[in-house]
């Protein structure tokens, strides 16, 4: 990484990171041709829980490796990929996926960033917000309008190297939950990029950005799973442990029916993210599939979270408990990647405008 790239970082975190690279667990969805191993979305699925299960702060900084990379994978031109892909399975290197704005959030189409061209280049400006991985980017992947007046239809999307003259990267947020993950708001002031790093043609932006997300929601949802799976086994153990009225509190039937909700829905779940994971490996769209994992799989661990707290009592509001912080990272899978709501409406969407009754 570029001494840029690495500013503000956290020691521990680049240090964990680093060696989940050295060890393949980043960056496999990248081709062999391009020095990756090429796995699928399911592998993916299956290492993501497991290192979710661990902390989902770790988790956001590795998988937003993958989902960054997927929109070149999807449409890069062979010299983009050469010039991207190669270096990042070559050497240890991080990118960001810049979409999100002041003003846009779930509405992507509400999005300003603006890229003007002028002969073999563009200028970009505009503003991203919670950007993960921000301050410690190599390069990102940057959603603008190239033609604001044809809606989604003139959104364009480019590949912009870290060291860039004109971005400006601010402070580290200081979110409620996955603290470890580097996330920022990212300046593009009077950005020049290439030609040769657009992605696909223009007002193909749209188009890629939600390519990449049936790719990556099945993995987002993985998290969550990993991390329900975590806060169950504190849950469990607890509640061996403590006793009330004389005996183990799971032989009270409060107690031992939330964690059969637990280990239900859990299981439930897990059956959903990876069947939207095999639908995509198998070159069939998913977008409903992953929309059911994503939304199931975000309250879900939300749910088994807080009631993990509800069992340890007065013990679970406490930081000397490990699953306040598990309730508090898992909030976010319910607003990052596409919010619950939205995937209600891409539920909705696939049912009654493509058929899709089940």
């Amino acid at each position: 990484m570029t001494g840029k790239a690495k500013q503000g970082a956290s020691t521990i975190t680049q240090q964990i990171v680093k060696k989940a690279w050295e060890i393949g667990l980043m960056n496999i969805r990248i081709p062999p041709e391009y020095g990756g191993l090429g796995l699928g979305a399911l592998e993916d699925c299956l290492i993501t829980e497991e290192i979710s299960a661990g902390c989902t702060g770790f988790n956001a900084t590795i998988e937003v490796n993958n989902l960054s990379e997927m929109p070149l994978i999807l449409a890069g031109s062979e010299e983009q990929k050469k010039r991207y892909l190669t270096p990042m399975a070559e050497e240890f290197r991080l990118a960001a996926y810049c979409i999100t704005e002041p003003d846009a959030g779930s509405d992507v189409k509400g999005i300003k960033t603006l890229a003007k061209r002028y002969n073999n280049e563009y200028v970009i400006n505009g503003s991203k917000v919670w950007i993960t991985n921000g301050g410690v980017a190599d390069w990102y992947y940057v959603v603008t309008y190239t033609d604001p007046e044809k809606s989604y239809k003139g959104m364009t999307s480019f590949i912009v190297d870290r060291d860039t003259p004109g971005i400006e990267v601010g402070k580290k947020e200081n979110n409620m939950g996955q603290k470890c993950s580097d996330t920022r708001a990212v300046t593009f002031n009077e950005v020049k990029v290439p030609e040769k790093n657009r992605l696909g043609g223009e007002g193909e932006g749209w188009k890629i950005t939600m390519r990449g997300f049936d790719h990556s929601r099945p993995a987002i949802s993985a998290g969550a799973v990993g991390l329900a799976r975590t806060a169950m086994k504190h849950a469990i153990r607890y509640a061996k442990e403590r006793t009330a009225f004389g005996v183990p509190i799971y032989k009270h039937e409060g107690v031992s029916f939330m964690i059969a909700d637990m280990a239900k829905d859990i299981e439930a779940a897990r059956l959903l993210v990876w069947l939207s994971a095999w639908t995509i490996d198998q070159g069939k769209r998913n977008t409903l599939e992953a929309a059911y994992a994503k939304a199931f799989a975000a309250d879900m661990a939300m749910r088994v979270a807080t009631d993990a707290v509800q069992v340890f009592g007065g013990y679970g509001y406490s930081h000397e408990y490990p699953v306040e912080k598990l309730m508090r990272d898992a909030k976010v899978f319910q607003i990052y990647e596409g919010t619950s709501q939205i995937q209600r409406l891409i539920i909705a969407k696939e049912i009654f405008e493509r058929g899709k009754e089940g």
